[in-house]
């Protein structure tokens, strides 16, 4: 293509794509070519404002709707997605890297929301207490907040925003997306897919941008709520400055999950949930295990495991070619891909022992891409920057630990407390573990314990900004606010008009 013919990504206001004039833009890659894909727009202040303003608008129109339409609406998205998904699966991995399957269980568990979302009128009712005094009746409404703001990641273009809007609709509010820069496709997509469902203009509102279009949403007065996931530098930014404006914020960070194996593991399964969770997506997600803690004498053997499973993964473009489809894709950026490999320079330089090294790793035909192998490291020291810190990336060490309280502690002390997972076949330990650990999702054999959309979904310490979590009964509580109503009145005789047929919804 020249640079003519690249296509510019806008936003999507008012039930429609509206190009941007703001003259700023940002490249969007294909991650297994390297190539230049796309540009996307960058909002400017007029921009902002007219996403904002056209959510506003659109909020007023939707808040009205029955509960009774507001559902209607959510099955009908529910549908078109099911129908469509493959489309965006490939609009996935076109522009993060991930291969098919993957970005198609990325759209599944951001499904498993649109559903738990359509249950929603049980979810919003009040209560009632009659005669609470003599004559006197105290009762509760659940409304919505008004225009909302969704921040989401790269990682998971799809399923993190489906966390947040499906329930915020459902609810009542209009939201406005502002997706990551680095692949904003998706997001124009679900738009669409939104208004072919029957959403009013302006309830679904996509603001292309960086850091101008967050602060934009940090500070207006008339977004009244902030979900966001991403690091955790950023995360407490964005609850400091939400918060400051006033603002309800569900702020989610980074992480370092942990998972402890006890010398009574079943080491081939530990070996391979190991490798699934340290190596999927590149191990470009926040519930990644990015460290084994192998109580001895099982690291020796757990890592040669490890080794074996690592040499048999295929790398490659997630679209698939003549060979089928790949174990991993690329990284999302050469930037992020050098940042990774950084990281482990820095365990290399502390004393860390390389087993399997991803740097330079290269894909043929795909020379371009940003291609980064499965790494594993042992010895690490708990005191290198690569320990402590999250690489996001497919790197996965091994610390050696002399015992459960061991493995328990070293957890325990880290700054963040997203997920970890424990595997052994001894229940007490299991159990004194999960209610000993300071993290707020675990896993018991299960590696990566992403909890089910009817739980929600969020962790401790570092790992999240703001009392609420996401998705579950915590998403409804956080896009809803409640009055309190206590009335008396007198007893009229009532009066209404004959009408035989069977009462039904509107």
């Amino acid at each position: 293509m020249t640079t003519t013919d690249i296509p510019v990504i806008s936003h999507w206001i008012d039930g429609a794509e509206s190009a941007s004039t703001s003259g700023r833009t940002a490249p969007v890659f294909n991650p297994a070519t390297g190539s230049l894909s796309a540009h996307v727009a960058l909002a400017d202040q007029a921009e902002i404002d007219a996403a904002i303003a056209s959510a506003k608008r659109g909020y007023q129109i939707w808040s009205g709707y029955s509960v009774a339409k507001r559902q209607t609406v959510l099955f009908a998205f529910r549908e078109l997605l099911n129908a469509r998904k493959q489309e965006l699966a490939e609009i996935i991995t076109a522009e993060h890297g991930k291969v098919v399957s993957d970005a198609m269980g990325e759209i599944l568990r951001g499904q498993e929301v649109v559903e738990f979302a359509t249950g929603f009128p049980h979810l919003i009712k009040g209560a009632f207490t009659e005669n609470a005094s003599t004559g006197i009746d105290v009762y509760s409404l659940k409304q919505p907040l008004g225009v909302v703001g969704v921040i989401s990641p790269f990682n998971f273009p799809v399923m993190v925003p489906m966390w947040f809007f499906p329930i915020a609709i459902a609810a009542g509010n209009a939201v406005v997306l502002k997706p990551s820069e680095k692949d904003p496709s998706a997001a124009l997509w679900m738009a669409r897919l939104w208004k072919e469902a029957g959403l009013p203009d302006g309830v679904f509102t996509v603001l292309q941008g960086d850091k101008l279009a967050v602060d934009g949403l940090l500070e207006s007065p008339d977004v009244k709520s902030i979900s966001f996931v991403g690091s955790t530098p950023i995360a407490q930014y964005i609850y400091e400055t939400a918060s400051k404006n006033g603002k309800r914020v569900q702020a989610l960070g980074g992480a370092k999950n942990h998972m402890l194996v006890l010398p009574d593991a079943d080491l081939d399964l530990v070996a391979d949930q190991a490798v699934n969770a340290g190596y999927g997506a590149a191990g470009e997600r926040c519930m990644a295990i990015s460290v084994v803690l192998a109580v001895e004498p099982v690291a020796d053997e757990l890592i040669e495991k490890i080794s074996e499973r690592i040499s048999r993964l295929r790398i490659g473009n997630g679209a698939g070619d003549s060979a089928g489809e790949p174990d991993l894709g690329p990284l999302i950026t050469g930037v992020h891909r050098d940042k990774v490999s950084g990281y482990v320079d820095i365990a290399e330089q502390d004393g860390a022992t390389i087993v399997v090294d991803g740097r330079g790793c290269l894909v043929d035909g795909h020379e371009d891409g940003f291609w980064f192998g499965p790494t594993l490291i042992d010895a690490i020291p708990t005191t290198s920057r690569a320990y402590q810190e999250e690489i996001f990336g497919p790197v996965l060490s091994v610390v050696r630990v002399e015992s459960f309280q061991d493995g328990l502690d070293l957890i325990n002390s880290g700054a963040f407390g997203n997920g970890t997972a424990i595997f052994t076949n001894d229940g007490g330990a299991a159990r004194r573990f999960q209610s000993e650990v300071e993290v707020g999702m675990i896993g018991i054999n299960v590696p990566i314990p992403v909890p089910v959309a009817y739980h929600s979904f969020g962790g401790w310490k570092a790992s999240l900004f703001g009392d609420a979590k996401a998705y579950g009964v915590h998403g409804f509580d956080f896009f809803t606010r409640e009055k309190a109503i206590t009335s008396r009145w007198l007893d009229p005789a009532t009066h209404g008009g004959i009408n035989l047929g069977f009462p039904q919804n509107d």
